[in-house]
């Protein structure tokens, strides 16, 4: 209750005379002293959208949704609401367009995977077939596909005879995360696929990787992925950025599920959930970054 109501005294009343308080301090508004008191990264970007987002100017909230091409515009229209000169802060200007590129961005990109995830797959679309036979190739390159359907694609870990049918929850955007991993990493993906393979820990590869694009497509229109986003790209992240994301959190779950050594594939609900929370303590810090460790040694096994 008393933490409603300072939100409500801070957001109403107290944040204005605190902004102005400052500013007669310092010299600068808000926005400037962000960028001149944080370097490039989450710490900066997300303050400025945070700013952005709370201000009651019409400008300056719908200053993050912008598209790419209107980033310099409204920049310029900030720092004319702000009264900002640009000859005495000629750093102010391309730091907050970092910022609105990087906000904007993430937008962009939270439509543009969704999109993906609306497209069911379509045995009947060329495209979505070479799709799916390239992710036997890269996976099983000295094992040729006997059928279309077959129950062959259950050593990749789909569930029946025809991968088709699996995609259903995240559409064409689990296959192309698969697919990326494959041809990206293709060396990790392939160790991962053999770690499926244990006779006492293995579970199936395509559908965790399908469980793994969910919970990434989770994190993502949560915001959670914005500190990693905006601490690796000082630009728009794009969709190549997202599966390179999905990569990372494919190979650390495959880690994470041989350390836990699961009694069986009925644990995978309560192994992933424990995932889900460290990934998002870690997505929690400014600093947060998803480094891959591909080219690390192999993970150990459990005999």
């Amino acid at each position: 209750m008393l933490w409603r109501l300072w939100l409500f005294l801070y957001g109403g009343f107290l944040r204005g005379w605190i902004k102005w308080f400052f500013r007669q301090l310092s010299g600068r508004c808000e926005l400037q002293r962000i960028c001149y008191r944080h370097k490039t990264g989450a710490t900066r970007a997300l303050a400025i959208e945070y700013s952005l987002t709370a201000s009651k100017n019409v400008v300056l909230c719908s200053a993050v949704k912008v598209s790419e091409p209107e980033v310099e515009k409204t920049a310029e229209a900030i720092m004319h609401v702000k009264k900002i000169n640009r000859s005495t802060n000629p750093t102010f200007a391309p730091a907050l367009q970092a910022c609105l590129l990087q906000i904007s961005g993430y937008h962009a990109l939270t439509k543009e995977v969704e999109e993906i995830r609306k497209q069911r797959y379509d045995s009947e679309n060329k495209t979505h077939e070479e799709a799916l036979l390239k992710l036997w190739a890269l996976l099983m390159p000295e094992v040729a596909l006997k059928a279309r359907i077959t129950k062959q694609w259950g050593d990749i870990g789909f569930q029946g005879d025809d991968p088709s049918t699996d995609f259903r929850g995240m559409g064409m955007l689990g296959l192309l995360n698969l697919l990326y991993f494959a041809e990206e990493h293709t060396t990790a993906a392939r160790q991962v696929l053999s770690h499926s393979h244990h006779p006492k820990y293995g579970f199936s590869y395509a559908i965790v990787g399908i469980n793994i694009t969910e919970l990434a497509y989770t994190l993502l229109f949560a915001g959670a992925m914005k500190s990693h986003f905006y601490n690796i790209i000082p630009a728009a992240p794009r969709l190549v950025h997202f599966h390179q994301a999905f990569c990372y959190l494919f190979h650390e779950f495959d880690a994470f599920w041989l350390k836990e050594e699961p009694r069986d594939i009925m644990e995978f609900n309560r192994v992933r959930e424990m995932f889900r929370k460290q990934v998002q303590d870690q997505l929690s810090s400014d600093e947060a970054v998803l480094v891959p460790r591909f080219d690390s040694a192999p993970s150990s096994v459990p005999t």
